[in-house]
């Protein structure tokens, strides 16, 4: 295998024209701002080294990728029994669909798409009080940095634009699956999102799933059973209604983020970041998958 730095800035390389194929979230106006010919790849070694190359160093909003994390801490207080009101199915639908909603009556099919989030955070704002600080101070924990914040300005922005997570919500408690006022999820779930990391810090946070459950500092935050379940579900389920070409490019669990970010874990070796604002109609980084597609080529490294 090439040298890992090399085979990093190779990648940059190679993904440079696909920057601007794609948009970026326009939707949530705040993110629409950002230059789609951005582009940062990180790889955390679960041994500390760290390599990077392009925009690596540069702070983005995480979105969903903070779905995996508020998962996480929620298994953390209490075990599996979250699964009693989320399924981990693959959805088929986009990420804000609400037709499954309805269809399951108000079981989301998954944690990750917007519906699931929405009551993985009400369980986690049942557990702590403080859903986003709790994410917040965990990315910081385990990323090594305590500068790690939510930008105020984004999460104003999806506040001001977040309907339909307003609805999904509200049908949500219609059904009896949110155990906190509405108004009180969605403030927790677009803080949350609205959390900004650049690629190191992201995958250095993300090493705990590598590690089969430990922590930054050695010790256990989660079970290996645990570790492996989340790994699972971001395999089937992590880049929404596009999972299965994941999978069959990249071969490695994977959560995306509409900011452009995705995480991706090689069990037992590293977590990779990567971060290109232009999205693709699933709503996934079209060079970030490129780019992590071409390094399971380089180094082999894939969990198939």
């Amino acid at each position: 295998m090439e040298d890992l730095q090399e085979v990093l800035e190779g990648i940059v390389e190679h993904v440079a024209p696909l920057c601007r194929d794609g948009a970026v979230a326009s939707y949530i106006p705040s993110l629409g701002e950002i230059s789609p010919e951005k582009f940062g790849i990180c790889v955390a070694m679960a041994d500390g080294e760290v390599y990077g190359a392009g925009d690596w160093q540069e702070p983005f909003s995480i979105q969903s990728i903070s779905k995996v994390f508020s998962l996480a801490l929620v298994m953390s207080y209490d075990y599996d029994s979250i699964w009693q009101r989320v399924s981990r199915e693959p959805s088929g639908t986009p990420f804000n669909s609400m037709i499954q909603l309805e269809a399951d009556q108000g079981i989301p099919r998954n944690p990750f798409i917007n519906a699931g989030a929405l009551v993985v955070t009400d369980r986690l704002l049942s557990l702590t009080g403080d859903a986003a600080g709790s994410i917040r101070g965990l990315l910081r924990l385990e990323s090594g940095n305590p500068a790690v914040d939510i930008d105020a300005v984004v999460a104003a922005s999806e506040a001001d634009h977040g309907h339909r997570n307003a609805s999904m919500a509200h049908l949500l408690a219609s059904y009896g699956n949110l155990e906190n006022p509405v108004d009180e999820v969605l403030a927790a779930y677009f803080n949350q999102c609205a959390i900004e990391m650049c690629c190191e810090d992201l995958a250095r946070a993300s090493l705990f799933l590598a590690r089969h459950g430990v922590a930054a500092g050695g010790t256990p935050f989660l079970s290996p059973n645990q570790s492996k379940r989340i790994n699972a579900v971001m395999l089937t389920c992590g880049t929404y209604d596009a999972a299965g070409e994941f999978a069959y490019h990249v071969g490695l669990p994977g959560k995306s983020g509409v900011g452009g970010g995705i995480v991706a874990i090689v069990p037992g070796r590293c977590a990779i970041t990567v971060w290109g604002p232009s999205l693709g109609p699933n709503g996934n980084s079209v060079a970030g998958i490129a780019a992590l597609d071409e390094f399971t080529t380089r180094t082999g490294w894939s969990i198939f």
